[in-house]
């Protein structure tokens, strides 16, 4: 079985569910090396300096913004990790709206939730509210390094997290010139019309995603198979079965913890209207409290000279 992103929690009013990030896709792209055609060896991709022409070792790489031409601010490695929220182990909920009001466009990447051992019953309660309700969490997520918008949803015995885009991120299809006058100004009949919509209930059925294919992927695999004997390779990993301290269990009261939710008797996002956090998990209250002790540390800004010879 796939190995988790990574394990922890997944929050809502005081709720806290112990679940496992998972991949929600399957990369079958087929990924080619670029050769030398008069000797067939690999050609490397080298990181040069501009100036000198010399390989730079990574340990000396550094990453920088460039905000003017020629003029850079560099960035240390705790100024990105800093940016993003501290709970890098929990989905937070703090919001609920219909699901039908997010349009297809903001969805960017599936992941899958999983519960851990004895975490069932808060997974399913979840799961089966949302359905029950229509709704959708909106909650925040750091993978990696970076913190993301995500919506988590129902579907079949799954709850499925998918990382939402911005809205400034999504170009809005108004901002291009498109057809926006009646049927009738672009002179398409009534009879047009009719035989276009037999056409399409003619065409219709229920969606059924494995009857489509990547028929390049599959002519191209063929290809390469007939140019090389093919070698198969398989790789065996190990699940990852930790489950976070202070989580909420099967065996926790869960009527007393909704209740207690709900006493604030507010219609603010849950996380705002809860008290101060203490379900968080072991590591993110180590970080936050480690944090407090150590002295404030300069953010680290270096300006390149502003003019540069050319490379």
């Amino acid at each position: 079985m796939a190995r988790p992103i990574w394990t922890g929690t997944l929050s809502f009013g005081l709720l806290n569910v112990p679940i496992r990030l998972m991949s929600g896709e399957r990369r079958n792209d087929i990924h080619f090396r670029m050769l030398d055609q008069r000797s067939n060896t690999p050609v490397r991709y080298e990181r040069v300096n501009a100036e000198t022409g010399e390989e730079v070792p990574w340990k000396d790489i550094v990453k920088a913004f460039e905000y003017q031409k020629g003029s850079y601010v560099v960035l240390e490695e705790e100024d990105i990790k800093n940016a993003a929220s501290d709970a890098h182990e929990t989905v937070e909920i703090d919001s609920f709206v219909d699901g039908a009001d997010i349009s297809p466009q903001y969805f960017e990447k599936p992941y899958v939730l999983l519960p851990s051992k004895k975490a069932e019953k808060g997974y399913v309660l979840l799961r089966e509210t949302l359905k029950k309700t229509g709704k959708v969490g909106i909650a925040r997520v750091v993978i990696r390094t970076k913190e993301y918008l995500a919506a988590v949803m129902p579907q079949g015995n799954a709850l499925l997290l998918n990382i939402l885009r911005y809205q400034s991120e999504v170009v809005d299809a108004s901002d291009y010139e498109l057809p926006d006058k009646a049927a009738s100004d672009y002179r398409i009949t009534s009879r047009e019309m009719e035989m276009a919509t037999e056409l399409i209930e003619s065409m219709s059925g229920k969606w059924k995603p494995e009857s489509y294919h990547d028929e390049f992927r599959a002519k191209l695999r063929a290809a390469i198979e007939k140019r090389l004997k093919s070698k198969g390779v398989t790789t065996t990993v190990e699940e990852d079965e930790r489950t976070p301290e202070n989580a909420t269990t099967n065996v926790v009261d869960f009527m007393a913890l909704l209740k207690k939710s709900l006493g604030a008797k507010t219609r603010t996002p849950a996380a705002k209207a809860a008290p101060a956090k203490k379900t968080a998990t072991k590591k993110t209250a180590t970080k936050k409290a480690a944090a407090k002790k150590a002295p404030a540390k300069k953010t680290a800004s270096r300006k390149a000279p502003a003019k540069r010879r050319a490379g």
